[in-house]
């Protein structure tokens, strides 16, 4: 496969931002096979937003002949508070994790965070010397990524977090760590402290956060990325989340209850839905209707369904 169909392949939605395109063009054209991680804490019911959305991108990747790694990381979820700290129904949810991405991602490998961290020296090594180069405020910026703000009360464990998500990067061996928007900070982190430790400088990838079916969040919110990070789709927030376990019934409920006011293209779950599910798999989108509501109508890209909404024909 050509360099150009490598970059489209990965370029395509759901990804949202490259750190950097050119480091990533460089990085193919000197490695046919680069490497790849994303992370993930084991939380709950995997929905739309955490399997299919960031399985999609796997997927590209894969097509795209990058060696591709889901890490899942028990010990992470454990300083978080996942399952309120109970390692067993944390170990549990981890099988049930790797079972979903073996099936939706054919391909990928998975690597256990406990696994990882066995018996080795190196990484806990790297944690205290990548610490070296943080600051207790810079760490306090970070604490985002893992749902947190600076302001609330956290365990001392949790302020290590950051640092070790960072590090996850040097000891999976990858070239491309890769997440949501929300995770940006941790990448940003990596690229800029691994060469002061003469580590290579990943490329880091961002897909976009798939939207719960909620009014977005806009009190408080000061920006538009955090805007996005408060309203995408959580398993914390089930009636906003299409689970892969839902049965068609229970979709269908929870679709005519979204938000979709209209004519508004921005920040719609639904039309969300169309652009990063729909047409990531299919060239076309049929809407049924009777002829005295307009009739059916036949998108075949994600533009047009966004005019034709947007102009109250649809």
């Amino acid at each position: 496969m050509d360099i150009e169909t490598k970059m489209e392949l990965i370029k395509r939605p759901p990804t949202e931002e490259i750190l950097v395109e050119e480091e990533l063009r460089e990085l193919l054209e000197t490695n046919e096979h680069p490497g790849h991680y994303i992370g993930f804490e084991i939380s709950g019911l995997l929905h739309l937003g955490n399997l299919v959305v960031a399985g999609f991108k796997i997927n590209d990747l894969i097509k795209a002949g990058v060696r591709c790694q889901v890490y899942l990381a028990d010990w992470h979820s454990f300083i978080n508070n996942k399952f309120g700290g109970d390692w067993d129904k944390i170990l549990m949810a981890t099988k049930y994790y790797e079972k979903a991405f073996r099936f939706f991602c054919p391909g990928v490998k998975i690597v256990i965070g406990s696994e990882l961290y066995h018996n080795n020296n190196e990484y806990w090594r790297n944690v205290m010397m990548f610490a070296k180069h943080m600051t207790l405020s810079r760490t306090l910026r970070c604490l985002t990524i893992m749902g947190r703000s600076e302001s609330e009360r956290l365990d001392l464990s949790q302020y290590f977090y950051p640092v070790m998500q960072a590090v996850d990067v040097k000891a999976i061996g990858a070239d491309i760590p890769h997440g949501g928007m929300d995770q940006r900070k941790a990448h940003v982190l990596a690229r800029e402290i691994f060469p002061k430790m003469g580590w290579k400088k990943p490329v880091a990838l961002h897909h976009h956060l798939l939207m719960g079916l909620a009014e977005p969040v806009r009190i408080g919110a000061k920006d538009k990325l955090e805007q996005v990070i408060a309203s995408k789709m959580s398993k914390s927030k089930p009636w906003t989340a299409i689970f892969v376990h839902d049965a068609e019934e229970q979709i269908r409920a929870k679709l005519r209850k979204a938000w979709c006011p209209e004519g508004q293209v921005e920040m719609n779950p639904l039309l969300e839905i169309v652009k990063y599910i729909i047409f990531h798999e299919r060239k076309a989108f049929t809407v049924e209707r009777p002829a005295k509501y307009g009739g059916t109508m036949t998108f075949e890209s994600y533009e047009e369904v966004e005019k034709a909404y947007k102009s109250k024909s649809l």
